[in-house]
C-alpha cells in the first residue's frame, strides 16, 4: 500500500470561539488538513477565545520553541466574588462583595501584579503536582496548594463598571494584559480581589496575540471550512526569529545535522534559510560553533 506524501507544512493561526478546548481545535484541523501530524503552541481554556496556533506536519516540530513566547489578553475580572477554579465556570466558594471603586483606584491596587512576580497559579491548573495534574486533584476533593512562579507580567486597567453577581453587588473590570508564557489571568483575578479585601475572578478572557502572531491575522473555523490554508513553515520561521541566511554548503552540512561557525546572532533559536528560502533548521550558538536544535528538512 502506497504512503500517504505528506500535505505542506506551517501554521494555522486560529481565532477559538467559547466552548471548545484546544484539543477540539486541532481535531478540527487535522480534518482539514488530512494529517493527524497537528498540534498546538499552548492551551485556552473552553472559556477563552482567539488565538491559538496550530502547527501542521513539520511546523509541529517548531511548537517546542513557540510554547514560550509572550502573550496578550484582553480580559474581564469580576471582584466581589470568587469561584473555585477562579473563572467563571466554577461554582463560588466566597461573595464578600465589592464597593464601587475608580479607575485610578484599581489601577494603583494592580500594581503589585506589575512586573517580574512570582504568582501561585490557579489550583485547577493543568500543572503536575507529584505527578498527577493538579485539575484532577481537586477533582478528587484534595485541597491544591501550588508552589508560586515566577512570571512577567504588564497590565492596564482600562474600565471599570458597578454590576451584581446574584444580588452581590461586584465590580467589573476590564483590562489588557501582556505577560510571558506560564502567566495564569484567572490568578491575576483571583489576587487582584484578594488584595482589596474581597475575591475576584475572570468572566471573560480573549488572546490578542502569541508573539508575532496576532488576531487580525487568525481565522475562525467556518472561515478555515470555507477555505482552509496555512502559513507556510518557512514565512511562520520567519515571524517568529531572528533569521541567518545560509551559504548552499552551510545548508547542505546543516540538513545532515552538522555544526556550523556562531551565527552570533544570539543565543537563539535563530531560523537558519537555504538560498531558495527554504527553512532548513533552528538553531542556537555554543561557543564558537552553531549547532541545530531541530532540523526541518525533508
Amino acid at each position: 500500500m502506497k504512503s500517504r506524501e505528506p500535505g505542506p507544512s506551517g501554521l494555522v493561526i486560529v481565532d477559538k470561539p467559547a466552548g471548545m478546548t484546544s484539543h477540539d481545535v486541532v481535531s478540527r484541523i487535522r480534518r482539514l488538513a488530512g494529517t493527524r501530524r497537528v498540534g498546538h503552541a499552548g492551551t485556552l481554556d473552553p472559556m477563552a477565545t482567539g488565538v491559538l496556533v496550530i502547527g501542521v506536519e513539520r511546523a509541529t516540530r517548531l511548537l517546542t520553541y513557540l510554547i514560550g513566547a509572550d502573550k496578550a489578553y484582553s480580559a474581564t475580572m469580576r471582584l466581589g466574588v470568587g469561584t473555585v477554579t477562579d473563572d467563571a465556570e466554577g461554582e463560588v466558594s466566597s461573595a464578600p462583595g465589592q464597593e464601587p471603586l475608580t479607575r485610578e483606584a484599581v489601577d494603583a491596587a494592580a500594581e503589585f501584579l506589575r512586573g517580574n512576580i512570582q504568582q501561585v497559579p490557579s489550583s485547577v491548573s493543568a500543572i503536575k503536582k507529584d505527578g498527577k495534574r493538579a485539575y484532577a486533584r481537586v477533582r478528587e476533593g484534595e485541597d491544591v496548594k501550588l508552589e508560586a512562579r515566577p512570571v512577567t507580567v504588564a497590565l492596564d486597567v482600562l474600565a471599570v463598571r458597578p454590576a451584581e453577581h446574584e444580588g452581590t453587588p461586584v465590580l467589573d473590570v476590564d483590562v489588557d494584559v501582556v505577560c510571558s508564557s506560564g502567566t495564569y489571568i484567572r490568578a491575576l483575578a483571583r489576587d487582584l480581589g484578594q488584595s482589596l479585601g474581597s475575591a475576584g475572578h475572570l468572566t471573560a478572557l480573549r488572546r490578542t496575540r502569541v508573539g508575532p502572531y496576532r488576531l487580525d491575522g487568525a481565522r475562525t473555523l467556518p472561515e478555515l471550512e470555507e477555505s482552509f490554508g496555512i502559513l507556510p513553515i518557512a514565512d511562520a520561521a520567519r515571524a517568529a526569529f531572528t533569521g541567518r541566511d545560509l551559504t548552499e554548503d552551510e545548508a547542505r552540512r546543516l540538513a545532515h545535522g552538522q555544526r556550523l561557525e556562531a551565527s552570533e546572532l544570539g543565543p537563539g533559536p535563530v531560523a537558519a534559510f537555504a538560498p531558495d528560502g527554504n527553512l532548513v533548521a533552528l538553531i542556537a550558538d555554543a561557543g564558537l560553533t552553531a549547532r541545530p536544535l531541530v532540523v526541518l528538512t525533508g
